[in-house]
């Protein structure tokens, strides 16, 4: 099993001394239900602290109670509203020029405020763009703003004007089902990973889940990464502002 491959290479890496560095993301929180409650729930008896991207426009006071009892969970801006504004036949973007720079970067800027207000020094200013997607052009902006670092999905182009922290392995198969996607192929992706990890300081294992849609696969998946990851010495999960020397 691919699981057991893993743990192997976590063998080696702590034979060597060099522990991974995982982290774990979660997108579209808004408000509190039962399933983010099971996802709080899995990351504090793991010991494994999550960042949250919250959407500023419909996040409230209620979530904010409930992060009070979670002190793992860390707040990252999920744009402004997860709102498409790219016209048909184009990929899903809130974060694009359809609407004119100034007015994506006000709403970011109002994200970020919000967030701010609503959780204070739990909100970290990483923005996490809906669908992983910003129009390169908005970047030189965003340090400004107080944004200072960025999050989306896949390999780090490090050339961009701020931090970058991403996103490697999705949880959920959003090409088909929209469900859990196989324990092997997603421990099978962490290996790979891995395998591409340089000695870059930023360089991590991010895994990306989604709270509002995990059926059982998608939670048995995380339980048993989490179970085999937890405690081991070749690997350590981190917050992501630590990661980043906030």
């Amino acid at each position: 099993m691919t699981s057991d491959l893993l743990a192997r290479a976590l063998d080696h890496a702590a034979e060597r001394g060099r522990p991974i560095t995982f982290w774990l993301r979660d997108d579209d929180a808004v408000e509190p239900t039962d399933s983010l409650d099971r996802l709080l729930g899995l990351a504090a008896d793991n010991d494994i602290p999550v960042t949250l991207a919250v959407i500023p426009a419909d996040a409230g006071e209620r979530l904010a109670q409930r992060l009070e009892d979670a002190p793992q969970a860390t707040v990252a801006v999920h744009g402004w509203s997860h709102r498409n504004h790219a016209p048909g036949g184009e990929r899903k973007q809130e974060l694009g020029l359809h609407r004119g720079s100034a007015v994506v970067l006000a709403e970011i800027g109002e994200g970020r405020e919000r967030l701010r207000r609503l959780f204070g020094e739990r909100a970290f200013p990483m923005l996490v763009p809906p669908w992983n997607r910003i129009h390169e052009d908005l970047l030189p902006a965003l340090p400004p703003l107080g944004i200072q670092a960025l999050s989306i999905f896949g390999r780090e182009n490090r050339d961009i004007p701020l931090p970058l922290l991403n996103t490697h392995v999705d949880i959920i198969d959003w090409r088909g089902a929209r469900n859990g996607r196989p324990a092997d192929v997603l421990f099978a992706e962490i290996l790979l990973r891995m395998e591409a990890l340089t000695a870059h300081p930023l360089d991590t294992v991010g895994i990306l889940s989604h709270h509002l849609v995990h059926d059982a696969a998608a939670w048995s998946f995380l339980e048993a990464l989490f179970r085999l990851t937890r405690e081991h010495p070749g690997c350590r999960w981190m917050r992501s502002e630590r990661i980043l020397g906030a």
